[in-house]
């Protein structure tokens, strides 16, 4: 059976991305391995060590730039993660400097809201109905 082991974020800058994954958003530093000018870097959620992780790749290839920017104009989101409490998270991301394109918004089942990631993406969170 397929699973998800790891997802791509592109990036601006390696180090600008990971201070905000980590510093702001929360999530901790999996693997950071030296590749010439760039590293393999990935951060995972605290709450799901072993889960997937977050690649956040540079974005140097000629395909990248002009994807991200049509994506980020058309307001986008380029990465969705969930959360238990949409409201609250926007209210911890908020009082930490997050900028907020969309506020939580009520999506038939789901409630999301979106967020600039600093480093060129615009990410999704969503909370999903009570099972």
């Amino acid at each position: 059976m397929l699973r998800v082991t790891i997802m791509s974020v592109f990036v601006d800058d390696q180090q600008k991305a990971q201070d905000f994954y980590t510093g702001v958003l929360g999530f901790t530093t999996r693997h950071d391995v030296p590749l010439g000018d760039a590293r393999w870097l990935t951060v995972v959620s605290p709450a799901a060590p072993d889960g997937v992780e977050i690649l956040l790749e540079p974005s140097g290839h000629r395909a990248v730039g002009p994807f991200r920017t049509a994506l980020f104009d058309d307001g986008i989101p380029f990465a969705s993660f969930g959360v238990d409490d949409v409201q609250a998270e926007f209210e911890r991301l908020s009082a930490a400097g997050v900028r907020f394109v969309r506020d939580p918004t009520p999506m038939g089942p789901v409630t999301t809201a979106v967020f600039d990631d600093t480093c060129g993406n615009l990410i999704q969170i969503m909370q999903a109905p009570a099972r």
